[in-house]
Formats: C-alpha cells, sequence, structure tokens
C-alpha cells in the first residue's frame, strides 16, 4: 500500500499547446509504452479513478490525458475547446508530439483510452488513423451518442449534449458521425477492447452494436460485455479496468517488439 501512496505523488498538470493535459510520470518508466486517456463528459480526471489509476500506476505506464471539456474528441473545430484546431487534431500533433518528446514513445507504442465520451472518442480516432494508434481500448464508450441527445432533450437536459447539438443540429446528423461509421472494413487498429456493464441503460446497445458489426466484419476485437461473478457495476468496472490495462500492456510488448525487429 505504501508502494501505491507513493506513486500518487507522480500525477500533475502540465500545459500542452495552451490546453491542461493530466500527467502520469512512473518513477520506473516500462520502455517503449505510453497511453493516451481521454476523460468523459463529466471531465472526471483520470487519477480520479481509483480502479484505473492503481493499475496504471502497477504497470508503470506513462500516460497523458488533455482536457477538452465537452468536445466529443471530435475531427471537427468544437469552440467550447478550442477556436483553430479540433480535438482530434489536437491529439494527433500536440499531445502525440508530447508523448514523443517527453517519454521517447512513438506510434505504434502509444495506446488511446478512454472512459464514456472518450471511450468513443479513443475507438473513433484509432478507427480513423489506425496506422497512429493501432491499440484503443474504452469503458463505457458513448457510441450512440446521437440516442443520448434524443432522450436528453426529451428529459429537458439537453444542455448535457449542447456541443454536439449546435454542431449537427440533427440527430440524424450525428448518428452518420459516430464512431461505428468510421470503421474501415480493410484498415482498422490491430488491437481493440471495450467493455460496457450490462445494466448501462445510456451506452450498453451501442457497444452491442460495435461488437456485433466488428464480428461481421471479421475484425478482432475484446469485448467483455458479460458479467456474471460481477453483482454490481462497481465490481464489473473494477474487473474491467484490470483486464483494459493487461490488454494494453500484452498490446504494447506487441507492437514493441514488431518495431524493434523491423
Amino acid at each position: 500500500m505504501q508502494d501505491l501512496e507513493s506513486q500518487h505523488s507522480h500525477w500533475e498538470i502540465i500545459d500542452v499547446g495552451g490546453h491542461n493535459c493530466e500527467l502520469f510520470t512512473p518513477s520506473k518508466p516500462s520502455a517503449q509504452k505510453g497511453i493516451l486517456f481521454l476523460h468523459d463528459n463529466d471531465g472526471q480526471r483520470l487519477r480520479d479513478y481509483p480502479y484505473l489509476r492503481d493499475v496504471i500506476e502497477c504497470a508503470s505506464i506513462p500516460v497523458i490525458a488533455p482536457r477538452s471539456e465537452q468536445s466529443w474528441w471530435l475531427h471537427h473545430i468544437m469552440p467550447s475547446f478550442d477556436k483553430r484546431i479540433s480535438p482530434e487534431q489536437f491529439i494527433l500533433s500536440s499531445v502525440k508530439d508530447e508523448m514523443i518528446s517527453r517519454f521517447g514513445v512513438r506510434p505504434p507504442s502509444i495506446a488511446i483510452m478512454g472512459v464514456g465520451m472518450g471511450g468513443q472518442g479513443a475507438l473513433r480516432i484509432s478507427y480513423r488513423h489506425p496506422n497512429v494508434f493501432p491499440i484503443a481500448a474504452a469503458l463505457s464508450p458513448s457510441i450512440d451518442f446521437h440516442t443520448a441527445m434524443r432522450e436528453a432533450d426529451r428529459q429537458g437536459q439537453g444542455e448535457q449534449y449542447e456541443s454536439l447539438w449546435e454542431l449537427y443540429g440533427d440527430i440524424e446528423k450525428a448518428r452518420q458521425d459516430t464512431a461505428i461509421l468510421h470503421i474501415h472494413p480493410l484498415n482498422w487498429p490491430r488491437h481493440q477492447f471495450f467493455a460496457c456493464p450490462k445494466n448501462d441503460v445510456h451506452w450498453r446497445d451501442g457497444a452491442e452494436r460495435l461488437h456485433s458489426k466488428l464480428i461481421a466484419l471479421g475484425i478482432p476485437h475484446t469485448a467483455v460485455l458479460e458479467s456474471p461473478d460481477h453483482k454490481t457495476d462497481s465490481d464489473f468496472l473494477r474487473f474491467a479496468s484490470c483486464e483494459l490495462i493487461d490488454f494494453i500492456n500484452r498490446a504494447l510488448t506487441t507492437e514493441s517488439r514488431s518495431v524493434s525487429h523491423s
């Protein structure tokens, strides 16, 4: 326990391209491994997810977690984030370059992962740029954000998705830009992982649809959608967090070996 407590001090906030980023610098970083973490719609910091934080610290993998407000990590300009660069381009340029310069880790040895809004962002960015981010992982990814827009609007909670309404102005236009529709049948990330508890009424259907589409296309992936031994969502997320980081660690090792042999 003392070792974990001492590692908690290795978290800080840095400036990257004019935007705050959460940073985890392990005392002995794993060689040729790095993670970019994308936060959820509520903006919760990675350090405040105890399950993820603890397994990341144990794995000693450096992490950069940019802050983007409710940008949904899209390739469109989102004024609430930045009027000059899209969230996706910020990841592909400034954040990636920071990982390279700070830790000497470059693609394909950088995994991209996230929770909720950030989970769909991680998958979406990797689908659009599989050669840059061949490793993507997500917990409860907000795949069907268009359906959430509709339901929240009906319940008078549309402000939670205000940035999406401002961008698309229409449910169907939003649907056509969701992560599933960015999957290329012949060019996809080599390592994909996503998990979603069965009681997640907002994002479970999207995770199941993504799983079905990947199976139909014959695209290898790991989907954790069943949890017979976990009675609560909290139990499931604790289990899924360990599975996610184990998956990323193995995938990063595979990618690092392929780079060293090329």
